[in-house]
């Protein structure tokens, strides 16, 4: 894949995000796009705060429960506050709850954990199986939410042998402005799905602070994804071995993909072993052009030195991938199997070009 020049355009001011909340861990709101006026169709805002906690000190002991009792197209921010512990259960976020923020009581995303164990060919209790995005312990079809100080996880085993569709979500997201701060999606094949709700919108996804563990396509999706100061974190497949791909992006045409910054990627997995990334032409479609861009990232050894692949009888040089300035001993120099960007070709490459003039704030 060669990657064209583009015209040099005038910088825009760099964002707040990387140097200020996110980056320091400040509480997160989105700004929106509008002020609404009230009329009398106006939904009635959710009360600003609902407490959840296993104890039953809180308002309810499950996080689904705190997610029903918001109001449909509720027009203003309501945050779920979760005190520690693991909450064995699923969680659906439909499209018509928007500005929900699922917010850990402590600093540490460790203390609490969303966990289910649903694989792609885990039997419904009504017939059939979930399928890969039916999986997802937790599901996000809204906009603007927000996740912050809490891990999502999916413990599905993949040693299970009575099961061989093993893909197994921890998080799955289809709205548009996202926020996931200080937050662990964990799990071995297909962990976060970062998506939109179809393939002519876009879903605006900012991960920053995150842990994010996986072994094949544990990044992936169609949603214009920045990945920022992030440890990504590869683990063996359950039989000990180790091979697996970090991301497989389904971007459609004319849209950004997924964007790795200022992060770094390793584990305890055998050296080259890894790709960062292959093709992901969801149903064949052949009009995706798939996108992933890694730079100013820590690559440890375990990344291979021709870090892409094909997938499916799709060559990743006729969609988007490239490096840039990448360090660790997995980095490498500008060859036809590793394209790098310019230094010209990397200023519209940038955090501000993905969130397209969506900027999360303090």
């Amino acid at each position: 894949m060669t990657l064209s020049p583009r015209r040099p355009r005038r910088r825009r001011p760099a964002p707040l995000i990387g140097s200020l909340a996110l980056a320091t861990g400040v509480g997160l709101a989105v700004a929106p796009a509008h002020a609404a006026t009230p009329t009398a169709d106006t939904p009635t805002a959710a009360t600003a705060t609902i407490v959840v906690a296993k104890d039953g000190s809180g308002t309810y002991t499950t996080v689904q429960a705190a997610v029903d009792a918001v109001p449909a197209n509720n027009p203003s921010a309501v945050t779920i506050s979760i005190k520690p512990g693991t909450y064995r259960e699923t969680v659906k976020v439909p499209a018509n709850k928007p500005h929900i923020r699922l917010v850990g009581t402590t600093s540490s995303k460790n203390d609490v954990t969303i966990v289910y164990d649903n694989a792609s060919g885990t039997p419904k209790p009504g017939g059939g199986t979930y399928g890969t995005s039916g999986s997802a312990t937790v599901a996000v079809e809204a906009d603007d939410f927000q996740a912050r100080n809490l891990q999502f996880v999916n413990d599905f085993n993949e040693g299970n042998t009575s099961i061989t569709d093993k893909q197994a979500v921890a998080l799955r997201t289809a709205g548009d402005r996202i926020v996931l701060d200080n937050i662990g999606a964990v799990g071995d094949q297909d962990t976060l799905l970062l998506d939109s709700a179809s393939k002519d919108k876009v879903g605006r996804v900012y991960v920053n602070n995150a842990w994010i563990q996986g072994n094949v396509d544990f990044i992936f999706g169609r949603a214009s994804a920045v990945i920022n100061k992030s440890a990504i974190r590869l683990v063996k497949r359950y039989d000990g071995s180790s091979g697996g791909y970090v991301a497989a992006p389904s971007t459609a045409a004319g849209k950004k993909g997924f964007l790795f910054i200022n992060s770094n990627i390793t584990g305890d997995v055998g050296s080259r072993s890894f790709y960062l990334g292959r093709p992901w032409h969801a149903g064949g479609d052949a009009s995706l052009d798939p996108q992933a861009i890694v730079r100013n990232t820590d690559l440890s050894a375990a990344i291979k030195t021709t870090p892409w692949t094909d997938m499916s009888g799709f060559s990743w040089k006729d969609d988007r991938f490239a490096e840039y300035k990448n360090t660790g001993a997995g980095s490498g120099a500008a060859s036809t199997d590793r394209p790098q960007l310019t230094d010209a070709q990397a200023t519209d490459y940038e955090i501000a070009d993905w969130l397209g003039g969506w900027q999360p704030s303090s």
